[in-house]
């Protein structure tokens, strides 16, 4: 899940009826396809065995794979169906699934069967806004922005990641990297996976808060830094930072 800068479409009824329902998870890449979301036929398996007299060849059945869409539909109770950063699919994807979503059904071309959902499922859909989504689309969703959590939240965050974390190295950093997000001009601010991964580093060296507390001011850069700032530019942004606050303090 994430939790910065995250779109949340729920295509559905109240969320809250989604307790206790059962998940299937879609994970969308760039080379996904609608279609797999409904079924995948395997039309070279079927192939092979033809040519090894395997009688499971009768019934073009064995060769289909339900897809996530169809396995939320076909669930008896109702079920939660998440489709994961849909922008990282092409820009048909979204519009391809239209009518699937609309009618809560689709037609399997090798048997000639309709899937039905037994029960409506409750369909969210999150999105990095790395590419617009379909207005035709949009129009059939709720729409929720997650922003970037604050302090607090994020200290609960740490805690489920880390729950024997000390928390006065769970404070300090937290401190380092607040700082580093209110840098102005960074290509990329360090996110919560980034913080994750920073603290990670951290305990796996055995960097004691105190290292983090009596940082040189006129070192702008964090240690471990390479969990936090994923652009050169960055690094160069925070290096002449510190060098202009070494000069400044050397003028007084």
């Amino acid at each position: 899940m994430k939790f910065e800068g995250t779109e949340r479409y729920v295509a559905t009824d109240e969320l809250k009826l989604a307790v206790n329902a059962a998940m299937h998870t879609w994970h969308v890449k760039s080379t996904t396809k609608a279609h797999q979301g409904l079924y995948e036929y395997d039309a070279v398996s079927r192939l092979r065995d033809s040519q090894l007299g395997d009688p499971r060849v009768a019934d073009v059945r064995h060769y289909i794979k339900p897809g996530k869409l169809w396995q939320a539909f076909d669930s008896d109770a109702r079920a939660v169906l998440l489709i994961d950063e849909i922008d990282k699919a092409d820009l048909e994807f979204p519009n391809d699934l239209l009518h699937e979503l609309d009618r809560m059904e689709f037609h399997v071309y090798e048997t000639g069967e309709t899937v039905r959902a037994k029960h409506r499922p409750i369909i969210v859909i999150t999105s990095n806004n790395e590419k617009e989504l379909p207005d035709a689309f949009l129009r059939r969703c709720f729409f929720h922005y997650i922003a970037f959590p604050d302090r607090a939240t994020l200290q609960r965050i740490v805690a489920v990641h880390y729950p024997n974390i000390a928390p006065d190295l769970c404070a300090r950093a937290l401190d380092m990297f607040f700082e580093l997000r209110d840098v102005p001009a960074l290509k990329k601010k360090p996110s919560t996976s980034e913080l994750i991964d920073w603290l990670k580093l951290l305990l796996a060296d055995h960097i004691p808060a105190s290292a983090l507390a009596e940082r040189d001011p006129a070192k702008a850069i964090p240690p471990l830094y390479g969990a936090l700032i994923k652009h050169e530019q960055d690094v160069q942004l925070l290096e002449r930072l510190a060098f202009m606050h070494r000069r400044e303090t050397a003028r007084r």
